[in-house]
């Protein structure tokens, strides 16, 4: 037996992305976007609307970049979904946290999040469907305290995922399979 819920914005986990940008004056933009994905190996959309300062911002300097959010960083994630950029200029500040500038795009780094993706702004789509930023991605950093043996190891990234229903923040952190080879012992049965 299933049960009917109500229709939301269902699909779960969804990402917690944090997409930073420079301000007019130079100063760091910060906004939690869950509605982001890939749609291409190297190319990034978010789902956002024009009339946050962060679209402002990425069509003013043609880049952005977009940090994996990490439980150690939950409340500092939150807080830059909650308060907006347009009534808020010191939102990194406010956090606590720092920003470096990317090594190959007109965008911040914020230092505390482990995993990060420098994104050349490529257009902004609006119509019936949604609207939302597309961008290039073209260059990944990762902080050392991921990286075992060379490799990114995302089970020490602590990354969160968000959840539709309950609004929740949920670690994601184990590794339970192997893709693309998992699911080849039932190809030959």
């Amino acid at each position: 037996m299933r049960t009917k819920l109500n229709i939301t914005e269902g699909i779960f986990p969804m990402p917690v992305l944090m997409v930073a940008t420079y301000n007019e004056d130079g100063s760091v933009n910060v906004m939690n976007a869950a509605w982001g994905t890939m749609q291409e190996r190297n190319t990034v959309a978010l789902n956002l609307t024009e009339s946050h300062k962060t679209v402002k911002n990425i069509k003013a300097r043609g880049a952005f970049t977009v940090s994996i959010a990490d439980a150690a960083h939950v409340v500092e994630a939150d807080y830059f979904g909650v308060e907006s950029g347009n009534h808020v200029t010191d939102k990194l500040a406010r956090s606590g946290l720092t920003a470096s500038k990317a090594e190959t795009v007109d965008a911040p780094v914020i230092n505390e999040f482990p995993l990060c993706l420098e994104c050349q702004f490529i257009e902004y789509q609006d119509n019936e469907y949604g609207c939302g930023v597309i961008g290039k991605v073209v260059n990944v950093t990762a902080d050392e305290s991921v990286m075992e043996d060379g490799k990114l190891n995302m089970s020490l990234v602590g990354a969160i995922a968000f959840d539709p229903y309950t609004h929740g923040y949920y670690k994601v952190t184990e590794r339970v399979g192997e893709a693309f080879k998992d699911g080849l012992k039932l190809k030959n049965k």
